[in-house]
């Protein structure tokens, strides 16, 4: 059996930032889970930017079955979790049930993918905290109020720890997090 991945996201998710990590893991011979709220179809979006606009613009993206429901996860099963961005971890920082399995990522060393507002996420449970990171930009204070020091690159790899600003740098963002689960997390 090869090694589990999950990915945590919900509505509203960056449809690059879900389905690119998903696609590219996979590839690679990962079991990639994808776990939201509850078992269902999720709408992700678009985001892009418009000229004349001072922030980026959103549009529907893809539709995405959730493979399984946060309460249904248990984070032994798998050897590293993704982190998307979009306006998902928005609200999705205020689940308890999510917020505890991030946490045990975090608290085995497990490697961890985050990506443009997925950092939210690790705020939220205080894993920041001494860390080197990097996100959208427009959460560079959000991620210095977590304690963290923002970096402007495309990756920014701690420990065992990646995040990457947005969809545009996917490429050094996996390659980066590749690096690290072949040492930890190696399909087997």
């Amino acid at each position: 059996m090869s090694a589990k991945i999950l990915i945590v996201t919900g509505d509203a998710a960056e449809s690059l930032e879900v389905l690119y990590p998903y696609q590219r893991l996979r590839e690679e011979g990962y079991d990639v889970h994808i776990a939201a709220p509850a078992r269902k179809k999720l709408q992700f979006v678009v985001h892009d930017f418009e000229p004349g606009f001072d922030t980026y613009t959103e549009k529907p993206g893809y539709t995405w079955p959730a493979d399984l429901a946060f309460s249904e996860v248990d984070p032994g099963q798998y050897v590293a979790l993704v982190i998307p961005g979009g306006r998902a971890p928005e609200y999705l920082r205020n689940d308890p049930e999510l917020r505890k399995i991030i946490k045990t990522f975090f608290d085995t060393d497990k490697p961890v993918a985050q990506i443009c507002h997925g950092p939210l996420l690790t705020a939220a449970i205080g894993s920041l905290s001494g860390r080197r990171v990097t996100a959208y930009p427009a959460l560079e204070l959000d991620m210095q109020a977590a304690g963290a020091t923002f970096q402007d690159a495309e990756a920014v790899v701690d420990g065992t720890l990646v995040s990457a600003r947005a969809w545009p740098d996917h490429s050094r963002w996996m390659r980066e997090f590749l690096t690290v689960l072949r040492a930890k997390a190696p399909v087997t």
